[in-house]
């Protein structure tokens, strides 16, 4: 997969799999917008894509659920590179909480950020892709728990489900301009912030059917597959990457 010349946006890009996918699409010739709300992650993130890759790879912090800063985006795209051709709203929150005691404030919050920041910068990109008439990809990110339930998680996970259905309807939308629209649901993932929980990776490997959870790399391959020109007359589809749990749905400790 070649993607030279394609200018592609990538929300929640500072670390773990969105940086994965930063990464990879520019070793394979791709200008990249990396996005993340830390600001030391973003410029750690450029600056190693850049010097270290060999990318083209521009740091933009900012809030990825607030509509302006997702036009900020956009334009940016357009006026520095003259088009946008993929978009992978990647940004998302996980809050854990009781449903019992669970606030409004975070429901709001997980709400914004996995449902909002991913509608409206689908949205926006895809105004900019009909307008140049050449077609387009966009992806959401969504997850293992849109399709099996964790406990302490339904906020998130009905955000999850709901990208998966989002997708499926912008199909309606959005086939006509070439545009295709999936999602890559991942299942237990090695990252910075999973490693830091105890056990996480013996005990993801003891319960999923491949022996071990998913890589960073993983995830990226395959999200770098659903945007590329070889999956052009793929879309509406959900791709789960989770080495078969949710075919067995084995819960980890605690969590039954």
């Amino acid at each position: 997969m070649s993607f030279k010349n394609k200018v592609v946006i990538v929300t929640g890009a500072g670390q773990g799999i969105g940086f994965e996918i930063c990464k990879v699409l520019s070793e394979k010739g791709a200008t990249v917008i990396l996005n993340d709300i830390d600001a030391d992650l973003t410029t750690k993130a450029v600056t190693l894509i850049n010097e270290i890759y060999g990318g083209n790879c521009l740091a933009m912090t900012g809030d990825s659920s607030d509509l302006e800063f997702i036009n900020k985006m956009v334009d940016t795209a357009v006026n520095l590179y003259g088009s946008l051709d993929i978009v992978i709203a990647n940004a998302g929150i996980t809050l854990f909480g009781d449903f019992f005691t669970y606030s409004k404030e975070s429901f709001s919050k997980v709400m914004d950020v996995n449902l909002g920041g991913s509608f409206f910068l689908a949205q926006a990109a895809a105004k900019q892709m009909k307008e140049q008439g050449n077609g387009g990809s966009i992806l959401f990110t969504s997850s293992v728990v849109g399709h099996q339930a964790l406990k302490s998680l339904a906020a998130y996970a009905m955000t999850k489900a709901a990208l998966e259905m989002l997708a499926k309807n912008l199909v309606i939308e959005l086939s006509q301009f070439k545009i295709t629209v999936n999602t890559v649901a991942p299942g237990a993932t090695l990252t910075e912030r999973t490693m830091e929980e105890a056990d996480y990776e013996r005990i993801w490997s003891d319960i999923t059917p491949m022996g071990r959870p998913a890589y960073v790399s993983d995830i990226a391959n395959t999200a770098l597959f659903l945007v590329s020109d070889e999956a052009k007359h793929i879309t509406g589809q959900s791709l789960i990457v989770d080495g078969g749990w949710t075919a067995v749905s084995a819960l980890p400790n605690g969590l039954k």
